[in-house]
């Protein structure tokens, strides 16, 4: 079977024929054999680039697997085989779920337990795409930070993964969104999403733009506060909150981890929320399952819309595509020509999808999710 197998650790956006390259595709990986009577192999049809597959790949993760290993978590796709015990699914339904490690390849093999049928109106990209970046947000919002109507939600990193789906299950919730990108395309997507304020880092700062905000709404502050990024951006969003609120952290996107004064979240009487989504499958296991199960029926029922960015298949080796992400300073060199074509920034690339769809999210292209593609669905390449 094909697969992306990591064979030593560094940056995945280095070209899979440059000997650097910590990931090679493999067209011989032998397909995963059913390991338990409750076992079901699946057919991977769809899976989801996430910032924690490339923190992986790099060995900056908190759980750093041995060499080699197949990245990957969320995916969807088809039963292909069950043990002799199995009785939630059969050969030909349509699943989803979600892994350590291992989606990025043709079969993956999990227990029943860990899958999920993908009810009618949700489509296989769709459902690839929804576990970690929407059951991360889901948790956080509504496990633990219980956002109910009429409260304020402030989302950085808003035109991410993570931060899509935040957006979408706080207007879900009733909550009053302010979200917060930079550029003025994920500022547009963002609107169209009827955010109830935006911030428009590369022109305007966060603590000026969300007073005007409040004040004009006759609002005291923000309630709840959703952090990917961290860094100075964490630190400037602090300002802002209100009695009680709510912080959420999710993430140090930014690569710089944020300090929150203990004093002052005990005089405002703060609580602070550390949000590891993948160590719920160890301690609370029934609160990943629910959720998941919501969030379907809400994709399902067109609640929430899982917004894919780029889609990408594995096999496309030694394609040269134009493609519309800058060259980085110190990449210049890698894959091609820098030209201008109709005022936009192009590069001539001449690398795997992986390596483009790595790039796509250390470069922070992205809006929404990037995904990898097999079989029939190679030609599925939404755009925004």
């Amino acid at each position: 079977m094909e697969a992306l197998v990591c064979r030593k650790l560094g940056d995945p956006t280095v070209s899979i024929h440059d000997e650097k390259s910590p990931i090679v595709l493999s067209k011989t990986e032998p397909i995963p054999q059913l390991n338990s009577s409750t076992a079901v192999r699946v057919r991977v049809k769809a899976t989801s680039l996430n910032y924690a597959n490339y923190l992986q790949i790099l060995g900056k993760y908190q759980e750093k697997p041995p060499l080699p290993f197949v990245p990957g978590s969320d995916y969807s796709g088809t039963v292909d085989a069950v043990g002799p015990n199995v009785s939630n699914f059969k050969v030909g339904d349509t699943v989803c779920g979600f892994a350590a490690l291992g989606s990025f390849a043709q079969f993956i093999v999990a227990d029943q337990s860990e899958l999920f049928p993908v009810p009618k109106g949700c489509d296989l990209l769709a459902a690839a795409a929804l576990p970690v970046a929407f059951g991360t947000s889901h948790v956080a919002l509504v496990h633990r930070a219980q956002l109910s109507s009429g409260q304020v939600l402030l989302v950085l990193g808003a035109a991410g993964g993570v931060g899509v789906a935040a957006v979408q299950i706080g207007k879900v919730c009733g909550a009053t969104i302010i979200a917060v990108a930079r550029g003025a395309e994920k500022i547009k997507f963002l609107k169209s999403l009827g955010v109830d304020h935006v911030v428009d880092l590369s022109n305007e700062s966060v603590i000026p733009s969300v007073k005007e905000f409040l004040k004009a709404r006759k609002l005291k502050g923000v309630d709840v506060l959703y952090d990917p990024v961290g860094g100075k951006l964490t630190k400037e969003s602090l300002k802002l909150l209100n009695w009680g609120a709510q912080i959420l952290v999710i993430g140090f996107a930014s690569g710089e981890i944020p300090v929150i004064p203990a004093n002052i979240a005990l005089v405002k009487n703060w609580t602070v929320h550390g949000l590891y989504w993948g160590s719920y499958k160890i301690h609370r296991p029934h609160v990943l399952e629910d959720s998941l199960r919501e969030l379907l029926l809400w994709a399902a029922k067109g609640l929430i819309t899982i917004h894919i960015s780029h889609t990408y298949s594995p096999s496309e080796i030694c394609e040269k595509s134009w493609d519309h992400f800058p060259l980085r300073p110190g990449h210049e060199g890698r894959s091609g020509a820098l030209v201008l074509l109709d005022n936009t920034t192009w590069q001539l690339t001449e690398s795997t999808s992986a390596n483009l769809a790595f790039s796509a999210i250390e470069d922070r292209k992205v809006i929404g999710k990037v995904m990898i593609a097999f079989d029939d669905m190679k030609s599925i390449r939404p755009r925004l």
